[in-house]
């Protein structure tokens, strides 16, 4: 069944308007008519709706009842990526929104070749947003991925008082874990996962996540692409963790 993300603000009782980009896609790309059900989700709670009225810009739907999802990851989980090429990002952004991941966050480090322009952040975050929210639509999630802004590889450092853990995916450490060792440990509840960028984490970062705490992990006996470790990431984890 078709889903749809809306703000709090279009539910009033138990009617729901949707506009812009979501009207279109239930009246011309769906063809959706009255009396059509579809799942309508605010982050917080998802609903069984069924289409009232179709008007010239706006679709109205009829709360039938609340629906209850397991949908989820039981972990919080946030990736913070080297910075990396704006279509490698989205793809990246693309996969990990159906994987289960809660948070992006692109990390200026070292080794990245890419620098985003300020002028046009605002644009480019809004537009990962949206592949986010058509993603989380696509693989019938009930939260959609967050992008955050960019910063810089020691503001991500300052971060980590946020979460339960911290790793990094690591191919050059004799003592890195394998990420079935480090969820063997189901007690965590947020955790923060950092993947270089192309050119990988330098010495200098390594050591730095060293000392403050941060687990360094192995992605296995292959080198991955940078945009394929997330996914392989978060794929390891449900494997772990969910059943």
């Amino acid at each position: 069944m078709q889903r749809y993300f809306v703000k709090n603000e279009a539910i009033i009782n138990d009617i729901v308007e949707i506009m812009g980009d979501d009207y279109f896609h239930i009246t011309k790309v769906m063809r959706m008519k009255c009396s059509d059900n579809v799942i309508i989700c605010n982050e917080d709670k998802s609903w069984l709706c069924s289409i009232k009225e179709i008007t010239n810009d706006s679709v109205y739907l009829k709360i039938l009842e609340e629906v209850e999802e397991k949908k989820e990851l039981p972990i919080e989980i946030t990736i913070a990526q080297g910075i990396i090429r704006k279509e490698k990002m989205e793809e990246v952004i693309d996969k990990i929104t159906q994987m289960g991941a809660l948070y992006y966050i692109p990390i200026q480090m070292d080794r990245c070749n890419v620098k985003i322009n300020s002028e046009k952040i605002d644009k480019k975050i809004e537009r990962m947003n949206k592949i986010a929210k058509e993603a989380a639509e696509q693989s019938h999630r009930s939260k959609i991925l967050k992008v955050k802004y960019p910063i810089d590889f020691i503001d991500m450092i300052y971060l980590k008082n946020n979460y339960d853990l911290c790793l990094y995916a690591y191919e050059n450490h004799m003592n890195t874990k394998t990420l079935k060792e480090v969820f063997s440990n189901r007690s965590y509840s947020k955790v923060i996962i950092l993947v270089g960028p192309e050119g990988g984490i330098s010495d200098k970062e390594a050591k730095i996540l060293n000392e403050n705490n941060f687990i360094a992990v192995s992605l296995g006996p292959r080198i991955l692409r940078t945009e394929v470790a997330p996914t392989y990431i978060l794929s390891a984890i449900s494997y772990e963790l969910e059943e």
